[in-house]
């Protein structure tokens, strides 16, 4: 019965009482989590009709969803202001920010410095969603796709289709390599050892030669001789591809054939690893980036 009389004298429509200061903090709630889902169904509309890529993905997600905790926020100091027992809460969390900021940097300088990270990396943009990124993690060098960029993490996503989650902050902090910013072509080089005794003409012409019919290669830049070991020699196979997924299968191929053009031709290889050598024995590099020497070498004109 009190509860009907609390809404026949218009009781629960006053934040003062407990039944008033619930009902309205069901009502911020609601429309809190209401102007959140429409902003997120606004964004995945937006994105879903951009088929031409004239909208930032990363960008728009990541203001998105830096909006959708401000209107948390700001729903529940609006809340603690508006309720008479909460109103001193409510008059310090608008009056005193420069206070809570401090006392909140002090407690949580890690998500603050990532959220600060996430918001340099999105005005600078050293990346984008779909770029592929080399960067250093505790389990050694790792490459993959930016599939996020969140408040506090970045995701990549690998080859083998593991997920690398790395902190803004030491995205923003550490050196990155960019496999497909403003241009995805890149010099893949193969190093592959010979024997001392080996004739390196005859194993530099089959390298070119396979290397010249290789479809995915676009343009071979040559095959210099790179390192003498104490248990043979190191040419290096140096050509263009379209991207860095493309190399990875034309390194693949590469050596494939070349095992077995060298079984043919008599051609030698070292039978142990030798640390002398930049990558062992019929070896070649795990890393597929730019040759030191892409610099000086022509890249291929487009057509």
């Amino acid at each position: 019965m009190h509860f009907f009389d609390q809404i026949k004298t218009g009781g629960l429509a006053d934040p003062s009482t407990l039944q008033g200061a619930i009902l309205f903090g069901l009502a911020f709630a609601f429309f809190a989590w209401l102007i959140g889902t429409l902003l997120k169904m606004a964004v995945q509309r937006l994105l879903a009709h951009d088929t031409h890529d004239h909208v930032d993905r990363m960008a728009v997600k990541f203001i998105a969803k830096l909006v959708r905790y401000g209107v948390y926020v700001f729903a529940f100091a609006a809340y603690a202001h508006f309720v008479p027992a909460l109103s001193g809460l409510g008059a310090a969390s608008l009056t005193s920010i420069g206070m809570l900021s401090l006392i909140v940097g002090f407690a949580a300088q890690n998500t603050l410095g990532n959220l600060i990270a996430g918001i340099s990396l999105l005005l600078y943009r050293p990346f984008k969603l779909g770029d592929r990124l080399q960067v250093t993690a505790p389990t050694g060098l790792e490459t993959g796709i930016v599939e996020s960029l969140t408040l506090g993490y970045t995701l990549l996503k690998t080859d083998d289709n593991r997920r690398v989650v790395v902190p803004n902050s030491l995205m923003a902090s550490q050196t990155a390599l960019n496999l497909t910013a403003n241009d995805p072509r890149l010099v893949c080089s193969v190093l592959i050892s010979i024997s001392h005794a080996a004739d390196i003409d005859k194993a530099r012409a089959i390298l070119l030669e396979l290397a010249g019919k290789h479809p995915l290669a676009t343009q071979v830049c040559g095959c210099p001789l790179t390192q003498v070991g104490r248990s043979g020699i190191v040419l290096s196979l140096d050509a263009w591809c379209a991207n860095a997924l493309t190399a990875i299968t034309f390194r693949g191929d590469l050596l494939e054939q070349t095992v077995k053009r060298f079984a043919l031709a008599d051609i030698a290889v070292p039978t142990t690893p030798d640390c002398g050598d930049i990558a062992g024995w019929f070896p070649f590099t795990p890393a597929v980036g730019l040759h030191p020497m892409a610099k000086s070498l022509p890249a291929p004109q487009r057509g």
